[in-house]
């Protein structure tokens, strides 16, 4: 098993400089010692001009065989079937992306310490293996390598033997990869897509795999139009662990577009929350026991969105910024609610959601009728196009105020359900909070709390800018003075296809559904 990367340079720019990036010496030829035998590292040209670096890997195939026992389906199939027989000491495959992180490790994590400008600069590099297992073909090589910025990608066939031409050519490809890259890039890129074309792997596939290839994928898979294939190949096509990089794949894209991190989004779910308003769980943190015996006011809210969306006679509802699924999980109990779906941005809400609602237990009757989706609230979506309604319950005040027109946008004017339900709460209302300091907001997440007058000046807007009716109710028990603790504004759609002046915010968001795609289909 063989793979070269090669470099060019000046006097200036040596080429050599590629050994400081390896870690290895161009004069001297290393060997290293891996699970399945010995990979060696050698320099065949090192000159200020041209330097290349050869990874040779021995495999002994009786290692391989020994441990590749017992691992079930998720083993190497070739070795499976073909024993001590086989092309594992000679294609590239997993074996070689192993060695590959174990050899330049250091290299993988773009670390050099002599040198540590040179990780962060690209180079003219040309990578080549003369023996490639392609599944797929040289036109999968070329839709997985090309959108990562190398200028030529070239594949050849490999004769089944020179000697006898007439057998043609073997399933095998030589591959040349040249662009200007960062050397660490190309490295992660490789390591990935070498067990990807090769669709097997010759090791057991284990939850810490997702782990694996996020971390290389860091930077280019979630943004690659084969992200979904090269997931389900890379994890041995298990749906579980698919579907968690999905998952997270897709919340780094969000994050990305959004010039934010990703734990800034994934927030949904807080193991210690200061908010009285806007959970089931907020109503553990009162001081008083007569608090501890009322009733949380996640209750009535639930009920008054409930009476809304009967009253509204929707069928077909979005629940926008579902959370760990309270709302979803007592839609499910109506059986009006024909179809729901529960969207948020959050993995871990998502995950909190399908276990509270027991998704994996669900018979298939009551599971067609529920959906949970990923997906940001302030980008356009086509699924959530044609619904009866959707909801917004305490999900507006969770947004920087800037961030509201593109929320409003991809809600009323794309979207456009038939009826929007927003609930928010009340800032008014805080003074009657006896342990709520005063000028704090009831969580810590808030960016805002809008008084009355506030919440029906946007809540006008929206409408007059939309074409929706709007009518607004109070939630809870209300005070003469502060009114309730929470406001609910209730909208119908009075026509299709309103002007706005706002749409300039319709940015295109896809999403992604907790589905798993099929090989081969756009995510």
């Amino acid at each position: 098993m063989f793979l070269t990367i090669s470099t060019t340079g000046t006097t200036e720019k040596p080429a050599t400089d590629l050994g400081f990036l390896l870690h290895k010496h161009p004069g001297k030829t290393q060997a290293f010692a891996t699970s399945y035998g010995t990979a060696h590292v050698f320099y065949p040209q090192a000159t200020d001009h041209r330097c290349t670096a050869a990874l040779l890997l021995e495999v002994d195939p009786v290692a391989l065989v020994r441990r590749s026992r017992g691992k079930g389906r998720n083993g190497s199939p070739d070795t499976a079937l073909a024993q001590y027989v086989n092309d594992r000491p000679y294609a590239a495959s997993s074996l070689l992306a192993v060695a590959l992180s174990g050899v330049f490790r250091t290299a993988l994590k773009g670390q050099c310490a002599a040198r540590p400008e040179l990780p962060r600069q690209a180079r003219p590099l040309r990578i080549e293996i003369p023996v490639l297992p392609a599944r797929g073909g040289a036109d999968l090589v070329r839709r997985l390598f090309a959108p990562l910025g190398w200028d030529c990608v070239e594949t050849g066939s490999v004769t089944l033997d020179e000697q006898f031409p007439e057998w043609g050519d073997s399933r095998y490809l030589r591959l040349v990869l040249e662009g200007e890259l960062r050397l660490e890039d190309a490295l992660r890129q490789l390591y990935v897509l070498l067990p990807v074309l090769d669709d097997s792997k010759h090791y057991w596939i284990a939850p810490d795999e997702v782990d694996k290839l996020l971390r290389a994928g860091d930077g280019w898979l979630a943004g690659h139009p084969e992200h979904a294939l090269i997931t389900a190949r890379y994890l041995a096509r298990r749906k579980g662990l698919t579907q968690s990089a999905m998952e997270r794949l897709e919340l780094a894209r969000l994050a990305e577009a959004d010039g934010s991190e990703a734990e800034e989004l994934d927030n949904a779910v807080d193991g210690t929350p200061a908010d009285r308003d806007s959970a089931d769980r907020d109503s553990t943190d009162r001081d008083s026991a007569e608090r501890e015996r009322s009733v949380p006011l996640a209750v009535p809210r639930r009920e008054a969105v409930l009476a809304a969306l009967r009253e509204a006679g929707a069928a077909r509802v979005l629940d926008l910024g579902c959370g760990e699924g309270q709302l979803v999980q007592e839609l499910l109990k109506d059986s009006a609610f024909t179809e729901i779906v529960g969207v948020d941005v959050s993995v871990r809400a998502l995950t909190t959601a399908s276990r509270r609602l027991r998704l994996e237990r669900m018979g298939e009757r009551q599971s067609s009728r529920v959906r949970l989706l990923q997906g940001s609230l302030v980008y356009t979506d086509k699924r959530l196009a044609g619904y009866d309604a959707a909801v917004l319950s305490e999900v507006v005040e969770h947004l920087d105020l800037p961030r509201l027109p593109a929320l409003e946008y991809a809600v009323f004017g794309s979207a456009r359900p038939r009826t929007v339900l927003v609930t928010t709460p009340n800032v008014e209302y805080n003074v009657r909070w006896e342990t709520l300091p005063a000028g704090r907001v009831r969580h810590r997440d808030h960016r805002f709390e809008w008084t009355r007058g506030e919440f029906r000046a946007w809540a006008d807007g929206v409408a007059a800018r939309h074409g929706y009716a709007v009518a607004y109710r109070p939630v809870g028990d209300e005070d003469p003075e502060a009114g309730p603790p929470t406001q609910m504004a209730v909208f119908t759609r009075t026509a299709d296809s309103p002007e706005t002046d706002i749409s300039e915010t319709d940015t295109a968001g896809t999403g992604t559904d907790t589905a798993i795609p099929k090989e081969g289909e756009a995510a």
